[in-house]
């Protein structure tokens, strides 16, 4: 394993030239693969089922930096490739005068092999295909941007001799919940009160006994597990009946005790428990955040989560930009987050997510929650917006500004479903949001664009980023597109 660590390192040196070369204006040739790989736990991965695929379509908004770098050839990597449809699509929002400059430097690769195995695994036992990545790319500089790294994608990149943009497995750990709120502390972040490293229902019942003596005002708490992402791991318990009990440590021990056997299972792999903040005015913003290879800490965006789901943990959405009254406080906290994890060997993207909560008068007050060592739900709406609005995020105002001076809001989402879009085609969809005039438009820089068309033969689901000058007009176009789909089925 040192062997191979030591290799990897040598590797990631190439990184940095790689990088520069990946910016509008460089000159410089060179590929970058894009590598939507879930290498993630076993019990993730069943969550998800025959969804894989269709979250991995997520990334094809990946594509459309080639119209923004000129210089740039794409790879894209997938478990299946998607209907011709989409590609088209994608090229379509692409200015007219680099459309076929970007067509001709985009390449999509299809690995399936029947598993729910991370595309970097399926990719790993096929030499022919990696035989024609490497022959395609060459001897010019390239990069890989996967969703995560672990011990796959090293092997991965040190097969195709291409560095890639993330961390090591080495500190894989501090995007755990456990070693995550120990980092933000040491940053000087706050977090909500809470234990870390819970394993067992006795952990669990201390943990939570702890809380509420400590914060006997705390509505509830949320169990996480260490190792989960989007809130899966998450299960918010409320306290209110257990001051209402007769005996609430056995009331509260029975509420542990009844949680499902794989979640008290995974637990004993390591997890948190935290007191569940509450306001009048609440808030779940995040802030996504690079880390190059030379330490320097960007903040890239923040954005306002939506949440759902039975707990209300999980992840369904997002608004950009983040409420002004306190993103720029999000970017501090992010920056110096970032710059312990950089102390500690970090590197490329990651995101942090936050909890803000205010009375009905006030000002807000911001918690870090967790760090997520990798790409998220806030990526690719991200990604498309820097690729067909190129601008830049200014941490201060909170805005982001394009080449021309104006500001550029989107509303996002993964989660347009509804069981009678089951079955619709791409590109009856793709032609619905064209015909009522919401479709992307590359001279105004606004419109909607569309992404995990894929899902809608599964359940019919789909998502979107709608962008716009201002967030109630990219909210207005969100809404506008559900209504135009569901028209489709009436």
């Amino acid at each position: 394993m040192a062997v191979v660590a030591d290799a990897f390192d040598e590797l990631q040196l190439r990184l940095g030239a790689a990088l520069e070369a990946n910016r509008p204006g460089s000159g410089i040739e060179h590929v970058m693969i894009t590598l939507p790989s879930f290498s993630v736990s076993e019990s993730i991965l069943s969550h998800y089922g025959d969804r894989i695929f269709s979250l991995e379509h997520r990334y094809l908004t990946a594509i459309l930096i080639a119209g923004r770098i000129e210089s740039c050839r794409n790879i894209t990597i997938l478990s299946r490739l998607p209907d011709p449809a989409i590609p088209e699509y994608y090229m379509a929002l692409i200015p007219p005068d680099r459309r076929a400059s970007a067509v001709s430097r985009t390449t999509l690769i299809e690995v399936q092999d029947g598993t729910n195995r991370s595309v970097a695994a399926k990719l790993l036992d096929r030499p022919d295909l990696l035989d024609e990545i490497r022959r395609e790319v060459g001897d010019r500089p390239a990069l890989i941007e996967p969703w995560n790294v672990t011990e796959q994608e090293v092997a991965l990149a040190l097969a195709l001799g291409v560095p890639i943009n993330g961390s090591s497995p080495r500190v894989r750990g501090l995007g755990f919940k456990s070693e995550g709120r120990r980092l933000m502390r040491r940053a000087g972040v706050p977090v909500p009160y809470g234990m870390e490293d819970v394993r067992s229902v006795d952990d669990v019942v201390a943990a939570v006994e702890a809380i509420h003596a400590a914060r006997p005002d705390a509505p509830g708490v949320v169990i996480k597990h260490d190792d989960s992402g989007a809130g899966d791991g998450n299960i918010v318990l409320d306290l209110g009946p257990m001051d209402a009990a007769s005996d609430p440590q056995a009331w509260l021990r029975e509420q542990v005790s009844a949680l499902p056997e794989w979640y008290r299972t995974d637990l004993e792999q390591g997890g948190i428990v935290e007191e569940r903040i509450a306001g009048e005015r609440f808030s779940s913003p995040s802030a996504q955040v690079d880390i190059r290879p030379d330490g320097r800490v960007i903040v890239l965006a923040t954005h306002e989560q939506v949440l759902g789901g039975e707990s209300g943990q999980v992840y369904l959405g997002c608004r950009f930009p983040a409420d002004p009254a306190y993103s720029p406080e999000l970017a501090r906290h992010a920056t110096a987050i970032g710059e312990e994890l950089a102390r500690a060997g970090a590197m490329g993207r990651f995101s942090v997510d936050f909890v803000a909560a205010a009375g009905t008068t006030g000002g807000w007050r911001v918690n870090a929650l967790e760090i997520n060592l990798r790409k998220g739900g806030t990526t690719h709406p991200y990604a498309a917006l820097r690729n067909v609005a190129p601008g830049r995020y200014e941490p201060e105002s909170g805005r982001w500004g394009t080449h021309d001076g104006t500001a550029r809001a989107y509303s996002a989402t993964d989660n347009l479903l509804d069981p009678a879009w089951k079955g619709l085609a791409p590109s009856a969809v793709i032609a619905a949001v064209a015909d009522a005039g919401l479709q992307f438009d590359p001279a105004t820089e606004t419109g909607v664009i569309l992404h995990m068309l894929s899902g809608l033969a599964i359940d019919g689901r789909f998502g979107l980023t709608a962008i716009a000058e201002t967030a109630d007009e990219a909210e207005s176009m969100h809404q506008a597109t559900r209504e135009r789909v569901a028209a489709l089925v009436e």
